[in-house]
């Protein structure tokens, strides 16, 4: 989407966190019937992080590993989708869904969370975390 030149920087980033959420809502298109009757017990999080750009190919290995160990060993790890902006593949989204709070303690004290965590520290130049509700989800049949 193309912003007329007279938008100010203010109103495109907003344009540009607005884009970003309703396709990161988009892609909870996972979520069955018993999931949505749970949504109201799970943690969702968005993590926006702008990492180092000289760097960005070690993050986003280290990143895929932890997303991939922690959903593959972790109950309580329900959703992870991580997109990058295409004009700056350096500021990353993250959508985290969490079975419930306690699951996202358990999950920041595993192994392989640490080793992200050590891995990229200095990789990371900034990081927000907003937790956020999840209002609907859709998807096709069979998915």
């Amino acid at each position: 989407m193309e912003l007329p030149k007279t938008a100010c920087r203010g109103e495109r980033n907003l344009l540009k966190l607005l884009t970003v959420v309703v396709i990161l809502l988009l892609l909870t298109v996972s979520f069955g019937k018993k999931a949505m009757a749970q949504e109201k017990k799970q943690m969702v999080r968005l993590a926006k992080i702008k990492v180092d750009p000289s760097q960005l190919a070690v993050y986003n290995a280290a990143l895929k590993e932890q997303m991939t160990m922690a959903v593959r060993v972790e109950p309580g790890v329900l959703t992870y989708y991580a997109v990058a902006d295409k004009n700056d593949p350096a500021s990353i989204t993250i959508l985290e869904i969490y079975a419930d709070t306690a699951a996202y303690k358990r999950h920041i004290t595993t192994p392989h969370f640490k080793k992200y965590k050590e891995t990229v520290n200095n990789m990371v130049k900034s990081l927000e975390l907003v937790d956020v509700t999840l209002i609907s989800s859709a998807k096709k049949p069979g998915m």
